[in-house]
């Protein structure tokens, strides 16, 4: 394996900080001194002005959109572009005046979300809830293991890491075969993800093949969407998730690319039953991906969700996703539902640390949680190794639980 070129940026740039050459992720920021968002590349402690740098319209937009729009061509143009920007100490006087200090950015939203998508990928996950929501039964349903499950969410309330979670309303299932009861939710959960962002549009009646995940997709991002379980266990049967999931869905701030990705695919768990074509993935590449992510709350890591154990891979469920005629529009966000493992301390969810909350979670500062608390702040990171060894971040999408807001 060749060696990455050295950046005249080193120097400067934390040791293995996870946003080298080997990652370049892409965000939208602004500044106190200009507050127009834009288009910039993490790179080290810094963000690299791209609006600025190019002077490239598609970067002024306030969105990535417009360039995710371009398609893998221009992807891979720009990154080879940046890397010789970065490496290439004939590019330093240009490019260096670009170079924002991390602290001084202001990170929003960095896609304009088109439609959002989540799935149920995780069979550890899936059987834990099973055992949890069916005692005695078989922990999975009859078709978990033909077809990745997945819901259509709200596009609306996808926000940016480090959004407040105001703790949502809604009914609540009452005692034994009374009425419900209304209020605030009182089992606020956390679902630890990872998510898809789609790039290049496909048209309405053509479904996208398994090997064409990264002519569409761009990249990646983490997610944590946000759960109330007891809202949730109320309304969703027969149709599903409504209201116990819609009231908000956080995002990372930086969008990795695929590119950044290749040394991590490896293949998925073994499969159990033979699939339809569409989603037998046996004689394609691979496209399960080794990310080592871990939640904290309130700065205590309670777990390490192992995302390379994931059942169903990105490319089976944009498969999936679009198997019936959907299109695909730039922007599209699709998440992988909440990632498990098979131990305790691999499981990304609350109702699984806990069991329902029968079995408390005892936090190194002595206190204990079923679900969140008003004033939680819970943080979800993940990492990968990159094509040259070092280590790639997808960054952070972090959230503090605020009290319910007054009801009109």
């Amino acid at each position: 394996m060749t060696a990455p070129a050295a950046s005249w940026l080193d120097s400067d740039v934390p040791a293995d900080n996870g946003f080298g050459l080997e990652n370049l992720p892409y965000g939208v920021f602004s500044t106190q001194r200009d507050g127009r968002p834009r288009t910039g590349v993490a790179i080290g402690d810094r963000v690299l002005d791209l609006a600025g740098l190019t002077d490239d319209p598609v970067h002024a937009t306030g969105s990535l959109n417009a360039f995710l729009a371009l398609g893998p061509r221009r992807w891979q143009a720009l990154r080879a572009d940046l890397v010789g920007w970065l490496t290439e100490e004939r590019h330093r006087a240009l490019v260096e005046p670009h170079l924002v200090p991390v602290e001084e950015a202001r990170l929003h939203l960095p896609v304009a979300i088109a439609d959002y998508v989540d799935f149920y990928s995780s069979r550890h996950h899936a059987e834990n809830l099973g055992h949890l929501f069916r005692p005695g039964g078989a922990p999975l349903t009859p078709n978990w293991l033909h077809l990745p499950l997945g819901y259509h969410g709200r596009s609306g309330t996808v926000v940016v890491s480090g959004t407040p979670v105001a703790r949502p309303h809604g009914q609540r299932r009452g005692a034994a075969d009374g009425p419900p009861t209304f209020g605030p939710s009182l089992q606020l959960d956390i679902e630890a993800e990872i998510g898809f962002v789609v790039g290049t549009p496909s048209p309405l009646g053509r479904p996208v093949a398994l090997e064409e995940l990264d002519q569409h997709v761009f990249g990646v991002c983490l997610v944590n969407d946000w759960s109330a379980r007891d809202l949730q266990s109320w309304e969703y049967v027969p149709l599903g998730p409504f209201l116990g999931k819609s009231f908000l869905t956080s995002v990372s701030p930086w969008v990795v690319p695929l590119t950044a990705l290749q040394a991590a695919r490896i293949p998925p768990p073994p499969r159990e039953v033979a699939l339809l074509p569409y989603l037998d993935d046996a004689a394609t590449a691979p496209w399960g991906l080794d990310i080592q992510m871990e939640v904290r709350i309130n700065g205590h890591v309670v777990s390490r969700p192992p995302f390379g154990l994931m059942y169903w891979t990105p490319a089976q469920q944009l498969a999936h996703l679009t198997v019936n005629g959907a299109s695909l529009r730039t922007g599209d966000l699709f998440a992988s539902g909440t990632v498990s493992g098979p131990e305790q301390h691999q499981r990304g969810s609350l109702i699984e640390l806990t069991w329902g909350g029968r079995e408390p979670l005892e936090l190194p500062d002595g206190s204990v949680r079923t679900f969140l608390q008003d004033g939680d702040r819970v943080s979800i990171t993940a990492t990968a190794t990159g094509v040259h060894g070092g280590t790639v971040s997808l960054g952070a999408v972090t959230g503090r639980v605020q009290p319910p807001r007054p009801m009109p």
